[in-house]
C-alpha cells in the first residue's frame, strides 16, 4: 500500500474506512472527477471485512464498469476467496493475498519466502528460502526487501543458493539446527561451515559462546544416543515421540540421525564433548575456536574400521 500510494501520490489518493463509508460513499468517491480528467486517482478503503452484505452490493455494481482513472484499493483482514467481493475484485482486477507466518512460528518462514517469490513471477528451490531466512532472520519487512532486490537483480533469471550467499547481507542468528543437521549427516565441510557462520553470527566474543553451543550440541547428541537405544529396544518415533514429549517430526529427524552412528559412537562422542567442554575451561592452552574445529571433525567423520593382524 505505502508503494502504491508513493507512485500515485498523497494529493491525488482518497483514503476511506469501511466502518464509516459505505459501497454507495465509495462508488462515489471513485467516480469522482479530479481537477484534470486525464489524471489518475487512488480510492483506499479500509477495514472492509466490517461491511454487510447491502452495504457491499453497490461496490459490487461499481465493479462491473469502474472508472478507468480511477485505483480502487480494498484492505481487509479474513476475507473469503469465495466472498462475492472477493470474486467481483478478482474478475475487475486482482486480488492479492498477504498470509504472514504464524506469530512465533519460524518454522513457516521459508514457506511465506518463497511465496512472495512466486508473487513476483518467480519460483525458487525451497532451499533458497530457508537459506534466505537463515542470513536475514525472521524480521519480515527485511525478509520481503531482500526477495524483491533479489529478483530486480536476477531480471528474469534463475536464483539459486549461490546468488542469495552473493547478494544478501548475513544478519539473522543462525539456528543451532543447521549445525546439529549437518553433524547427524556426517557431512565434516557442512558442519564446519555451519559452526563458522554461528560463531560469526553469535553476539559477543567467540570465547564467551563456545560453551553455550558445545552444551547444545552436547544436548543434541544425547537425544541421538536415547533415540538410538530406544529403535535398538524396538520403539518407534511416534511411541519414542510421546515418551520423550517431544514434537514427532523431531524424533523422526533424531532416529534417523541415530542410523548414522553406532552406540559406541555416540557414547565416545559425549566423551569428547565432555573433553572439549573442559579444554574451553581451561584445560587447553590452544584457542578456543581451533579446539571445538578440531572437536567437530572427530565427532563427525566416519572412522575406518582398523584391520586386525593374523
Amino acid at each position: 500500500m505505502r508503494r502504491l500510494r508513493d507512485r500515485i501520490g498523497e494529493d491525488a489518493t482518497e483514503l476511506l474506512s469501511a466502518s464509516e463509508a459505505d459501497g454507495n460513499d465509495v462508488a462515489a468517491a471513485c467516480n469522482a472527477l479530479g481537477l484534470f480528467a486525464s489524471e489518475r486517482r487512488l480510492v483506499v478503503v479500509e477495514d472492509v471485512e466490517a461491511w454487510k452484505a447491502a452495504e457491499v452490493e453497490p461496490v459490487l455494481g461499481y465493479l462491473k464498469s469502474p472508472s478507468p482513472e480511477t485505483v480502487l484499493a480494498l484492505v481487509g483482514s479474513g476475507i473469503r476467496k469465495d466472498s462475492a467481493l472477493a470474486k467481483a475484485v478478482a474478475k475487475a482486477g486482482e486480488v492479492l493475498v498477504y498470509d504472514l507466518p504464524r506469530r512465533g512460528n519460524k518454522a513457516d518462514l521459508p514457506g511465506w519466502v518463497g511465496r512472495q517469490f512466486a508473487a513476483q513471477g518467480v519460483r525458487v528451490d525451497p532451499a533458497v528460502s530457508r537459506l534466505l531466512v537463515e542470513l536475514v532472520g525472521d524480521n519480515l519487512d527485511e525478509l520481503a526487501s531482500e526477495v524483491e532486490k533479489l529478483v530486480a537483480w536476477a531480471d528474469g533469471e534463475t536464483i539459486g543458493e549461490h546468488e542469495v550467499e552473493l547478494l544478501v547481507a548475513a544478519r539473522g542468528e543462525v539456528p543451532p539446527f543447521a549445525m546439529t543437521d549437518a553433524w547427524g549427516r556426517r557431512d565434516v565441510a557442512a558442519v564446519l561451515a555451519a559452526s563458522e557462520r554461528l560463531l560469526a553470527r553469535t553476539p559477543g566474543q567467540p570465547r564467551d559462546a563456545l560453551p553455550r553451543i558445545v552444551g547444545l550440541l552436547t544436548s543434541h547428541v544425547e537425544r541421538v544416543a536415547e533415540c538410538r537405544a530406544m529403535s535398538e529396544a524396538g520403539v518407534s518415533p511416534r511411541d519414542a515421540a510421546e515418551r520423550l514429549k517431544k514434537n514427532r517430526f523431531y524424533v523422526e529427524k533424531l532416529f534417523q540421525q541415530a542410523e548414522n552412528f553406532s552406540p559406541e559412537e555416540l557414547q565416545g562422542a559425549i566423551v569428547r564433548l565432555a573433553a572439549l567442554d573442559l579444554a574451553l575451561k581451561g584445560g587447553s592452552r590452544l584457542p578456543g575456536e581451533l579446539e571445538f574445529s578440531r572437536a567437530l571433525v572427530d565427532l563427525t567423520a566416519r572412522r575406518e574400521p582398523v584391520a586386525k593382524s593374523a
